[in-house]
């Protein structure tokens, strides 16, 4: 079964640093699009960063310059590297996958649990 577990998430002060794991297992997902999407209490859930299979990426504009995501097939694992982190960053950072190179949720097939992640002002 094809699963997707999200890791470091933790407290950080702001304009500390983080690096987000998401580790795939249960199938290949090298050919997937991968995304990073955060939720925070009462609102919906929003794009944050997405990578092609040929490492193209985009960003949401409140984190472009800020946070990087990155790939590693042979790992079959995704990255989001945060940097330069405001107390507006915390959220529940979830990773996705699908086939189109989307900002919509409903674009993605497999979802992580979620990775909390507070940035204390």
């Amino acid at each position: 079964q094809a699963q997707l577990v999200e890791s470091g998430g933790t407290l950080v002060q702001a304009g500390g640093s983080l690096r987000l794991s998401c580790a795939a297992s249960g199938r290949t997902f090298s050919s997937k699009i991968m995304a990073w999407f955060r939720q925070a209490p009462g609102k919906e859930r929003e794009f944050v960063a997405v990578i092609t299979w040929d490492t193209s990426t985009a960003y949401a504009g409140s984190v472009k310059g800020r946070f990087t995501i990155s790939r590693d097939n042979a790992k079959n694992t995704v990255y989001l590297q945060m940097n330069s982190l405001k107390p507006e960053d915390t959220a529940v950072y979830l990773c996705a996958a699908g086939d189109r190179f989307s900002v919509s949720p409903r674009e993605y097939d497999y979802w992580g649990q979620g990775t909390q992640v507070t940035v204390s002002s």
